[in-house]
């Protein structure tokens, strides 16, 4: 990938699907930052995003000053790019710290752990959920995605310790944390911190994705009618509690007014 010396190009490489990708999609896109994006499989993104600058794990954001190899840093440069009104980050110190706090713990547990659980569900029979899976990549690895699987499956399960104890725990895990930001807003907020949008708030409701399945997420996700009858019953549950709510009126008021825009 050659070196980038335009200020208003930028290359997004990702995994379609991932939620730390859509985190910072949602970023770029909401401070209005044009990119392109740059869609591989799991494994071959590896290839990709070493070739970015960055080092194993996706997003991987390539612009003129460097390339960011996380969603967080993505974030931060995004907001350095959006007008004072929309920042996510505010400018008062303890809000700020309590946004990034909130940034920084979804990511720990949402980010891992709603992964975790996915992935097990997934890998009951992958070869279903291919079409989401594949959205956007290029055709070559279209083709070679069934060869791919059965190693990905592998390297995937052992780097994420997933087995059907740790998906279990996994989602009570997730459940905790909906548990949590549901006695925040059990006081009327339309927000987790102030008045405003901020980067806590894009960081749940992304983070939170593999629970709640949005419909105006940055790629097609399946919806509940899609799943397996005991996952789709895990997403609709996640989706009818207070958090998943929440989740879900984030995306319909803040995200998918980005696509109209």
């Amino acid at each position: 990938m050659s070196r980038i010396t335009d200020p208003d190009q930028r290359i997004l490489v990702t995994i379609p699907i991932s939620h730390f990708c859509e985190k910072a999609r949602w970023a770029l896109e909401r401070a209005g930052l044009p990119y392109e994006e740059e869609r591989h499989i799991q494994l071959v993104h590896q290839v990709a995003v070493k070739r970015a600058g960055g080092g194993k794990t996706a997003p991987a954001l390539k612009t003129s000053e460097g390339t960011l190899s996380e969603s967080a840093d993505i974030l931060r440069y995004a907001d350095e790019h959006t007008p004072p009104e929309r920042r996510l980050y505010p400018e008062d110190p303890g809000e700020r710290a309590q946004v990034e706090e909130l940034e920084e713990r979804f990511g720990r547990v949402l980010g891992y752990e709603a992964r975790r659980w996915l992935y097990h569900q997934v890998f009951k029979d992958a070869r279903y959920f291919a079409p989401w899976n594949l959205t956007g990549v290029p055709a070559w690895e279209r083709r070679i995605f069934p060869f791919v699987l059965a190693p990905a499956k592998v390297i995937i399960n052992r780097k994420f310790a997933i087995n059907e104890e740790s998906a279990a725990a996994a989602a009570k895990l997730v459940d905790e944390e909906f548990d949590a930001v549901a006695a925040m807003l059990a006081d009327g907020r339309r927000y987790l911190v102030g008045d405003r949008f901020t980067a806590a708030d894009l960081a749940f409701a992304a983070l939170a994705a593999p629970a709640i399945c949005p419909p105006e997420y940055g790629t097609p996700l399946p919806q509940p009618s899609d799943l397996p009858d005991d996952m789709a019953a895990a997403v609709l549950a996640w989706r009818a509690h207070p958090a998943g709510e929440f989740g879900l009126r984030l995306f319909r008021e803040e995200r998918a007014a980005l696509a109209t825009a």
